[in-house]
């Protein structure tokens, strides 16, 4: 299980299209060449450092690598000792297997569901 944050209203798009081509927030895919994403382990420092000031409304996707058409491969990110998974190319809406709401708590932290492999 791989999981990608994103703007409810992008997700709305995407399931209006059947499938997601954001690869964060105001970047396409057809821009980056790939969708970000986590794992479960690491959902929480993303949504710290890249989605702590977004007002928007947030969902986190859960993305099932075995539903997945486009390849996903491991790649590094700087300054952090592991990689990060990569979706190339778009995520059909089929892949996503679970869609959490993400609401803040009083200070404005996101809240974020208990995450398989977390």
């Amino acid at each position: 299980m791989i999981y990608h944050l994103a703007l409810a209203a992008d997700w709305a798009r995407a399931v209006a299209a059947g499938e997601y081509r954001v690869s964060t927030i105001g970047v396409s895919l057809d821009t980056e060449g790939f969708i970000h994403a986590s794992r479960a382990h690491q959902v929480a420092g993303v949504a710290r450092r890249y989605y702590a000031a977004v007002s928007e409304p947030l969902v986190l996707l859960a993305i099932d690598e075995d539903r997945l058409d486009s390849p996903v491969r491991v790649d590094a990110a700087p300054g952090v000792p592991e990689g990060f998974p990569h979706v190339y190319g778009p995520i059909g809406v089929g892949a996503v297997v679970r869609v959490d709401p993400l609401a803040r708590d009083d200070d404005g932290v996101l809240e974020l569901p208990a995450l398989d492999g977390s």
